[in-house]
C-alpha cells in the first residue's frame, strides 16, 4: 500500500462547482485516493446537515465542519466548541434593533430567529439545499450552537466586530456573514483529526478556495489553491491547480503527486 496521506477539501468551489454539482472527474479522484490507501476528509463551513447526501455519495466519514467548530472522526464526533451564548444573546438582540435576522445553527439543524426575511431567503437559496430554516427565536437557550449566520449588507458586519469580540465573522454572501468562536478555524480542526490520528505534516494535503480556507492553507504543509479561488489565496497556498470547473481536483492530485 501507498504511505499514507490524508487529503482534506473544501466544498464550495472546490470539491463542488458553482452550480452545486460534483465533477465526475472529482468523484473518480476521490476514490482512487482511497483504493491507494489515503484518508480523504472534508474541511467545510457548511453544517454537517448540509453535505450528509456529499459525504454518503463519497463515502467519506471524516470531517471538519462549521469551520472547525464540529469535528467528526471515522463517524464519531472527536471535537466541538461551540459558541457563547451569553454573547449571542446580547447579539441577537442588537442585531434586531437593526433589523438584522440571524439564524441559529446546530449539529442537526439552523433556526431563524424571525419568522421570514428576504436576506434569508436570498442566501440560503444559493447553496441549493433542501434544509431552509424555521422559525424559532429561542433555540438557542437549549441547543449547543457552533455557528450563527448574521444577515446584513456589506460593511454593515463592522459594528458587530467592533461590539462582540467574543465571535470570529466571515463573510460569504453580500448577505450573509458567518459568526463563529473567536479563533476558531478550519485549520484548528484539522490539528484534532491529523493529532489522534498520528500522521506527520509531511503527509497532510489541503485543498480549498475562499476566505474561510486562508489559515488552512497557511497551516497544512501541502495546501493547494484552486484556479477559482482567490488572488490573496494563491500566493499563500503551495499548489496552485487549475479551476474546480477544468477538473482542478484531478488536476491538483496528479500535479502534487497522489495520484
Amino acid at each position: 500500500m501507498t504511505e499514507q496521506s490524508i487529503i482534506f477539501f473544501d466544498i464550495d468551489g472546490t470539491l463542488l462547482n458553482f452550480d452545486k454539482k460534483l465533477p465526475q472527474s472529482t468523484k473518480e479522484a476521490v476514490f482512487k485516493l482511497k483504493e491507494l490507501g489515503h484518508i480523504v476528509a472534508i474541511a467545510t463551513g457548511r453544517a454537517p446537515f448540509m453535505f450528509e447526501g456529499l459525504r454518503k455519495e463519497l463515502e467519506i466519514d471524516t470531517y471538519v465542519s462549521y469551520n472547525g467548530q464540529y469535528v467528526v472522526l471515522n463517524g464519531e464526533v472527536l471535537y466541538t466548541n461551540p459558541l457563547n451564548i451569553a454573547s449571542l444573546e446580547q447579539l441577537t438582540e442588537f442585531a434586531l434593533s437593526n433589523n438584522h435576522p440571524v439564524v441559529f445553527m446546530d449539529h442537526e439543524d439552523m433556526k431563524a430567529n424571525v419568522p421570514k426575511h428576504p436576506f434569508i431567503k436570498e442566501s440560503i437559496a444559493t447553496l441549493k439545499i433542501d434544509h431552509f430554516p424555521t422559525h424559532d427565536p429561542n433555540y438557542y437557550k437549549s441547543h449547543d450552537l457552533y455557528q450563527t449566520l448574521l444577515f446584513c449588507p456589506e460593511g454593515e458586519e463592522h459594528q458587530y466586530i467592533e461590539k462582540f469580540t467574543a465571535f470570529d465573522y466571515i463573510r460569504w454572501h453580500p448577505v450573509c456573514v458567518d459568526i463563529l468562536p473567536k479563533g476558531g478555524s478550519k485549520a484548528k480542526g484539522i490539528e484534532k483529526i491529523v493529532n489522534a490520528l498520528g500522521i506527520p505534516a509531511n503527509k497532510q494535503y489541503a485543498f480549498g478556495d475562499g476566505p474561510n480556507d486562508f489559515e488552512m492553507l497557511t497551516t497544512i504543509e501541502n495546501s493547494v489553491a484552486m484556479g477559482n479561488g482567490e488572488e490573496k489565496l494563491k500566493k499563500l497556498a503551495k499548489y496552485v491547480t487549475k479551476s474546480v470547473e477544468e477538473d482542478g481536483i484531478l488536476y491538483g492530485l496528479q500535479m502534487i503527486g497522489l495520484l
